[in-house]
């Protein structure tokens, strides 16, 4: 696994984008930080810039350097979820404004396999996490039902060995408002 996570490393570094297992469906990922790869992701799923895609960290530790102010809650959220979940916290930073909405939130999600947290790890930087799709149409359960044009608009496709997820739907995603109140937008 070591060498697979160098050179995904390497290729992140270069700007390009990877078709990876995470937690939950295949994602198509890039270096979080770098503008020019995440426009190519928007580009390649046909997707508004005014659709958010999330970030993928490998410890909750980092979050208070992507979000200004955590909700309480959070913190006990993120020990307490019994399933992949992605939360939206207020008050982003550190990151690209294209990645940014305009309400300034920031969706994040801790990985819990051991590729994607080795990955993160290693590249020192969040990671782009969004469904293998063109947008509109469904998201992939499986790397089987990827679509060819998904694949080929790749610069990498990570080994099928690497998939450890038990998941096959992407992430619980829920919402923070204010204060200590959030609301479940998908379940």
């Amino acid at each position: 696994m070591d060498e697979e996570i160098k050179g995904c490393v390497e290729r992140l570094l270069r700007g390009e984008i990877l078709l990876y297992p995470t937690d939950t469906v295949w994602g198509i990922g890039c270096d979080a930080t770098n503008e020019k790869a995440i426009g190519r992701i928007y580009d390649l799923k046909q997707r508004s810039e005014r659709k958010s895609m999330l970030v993928l960290l490998d410890r909750e530790e980092k979050l208070p350097y992507y979000v200004k102010d955590i909700p309480l809650i959070a913190w006990k959220m993120l020990h307490t979820a019994e399933k992949p979940t992605t939360f939206i916290y207020p008050g982003a930073r550190n990151l690209p404004a294209r990645l940014v909405p305009l309400d300034g939130t920031i969706a994040i999600r801790i990985a819990k396999t051991e590729f994607c947290r080795k990955l993160i790890s290693a590249l020192n930087r969040p990671l782009i996490s969004t469904s293998a799709n063109i947008s509109g149409t469904p998201s992939p359960a499986t790397f089987d039902e990827i679509s060819d044009e998904i694949k080929s608009g790749v610069d990498y496709i990570v080994p099928r060995e690497y998939d450890t997820s038990n998941f096959t739907q992407p992430s619980r995603l829920v919402r923070f408002l204010y204060d200590d109140k959030f609301v479940v937008i998908r379940d």
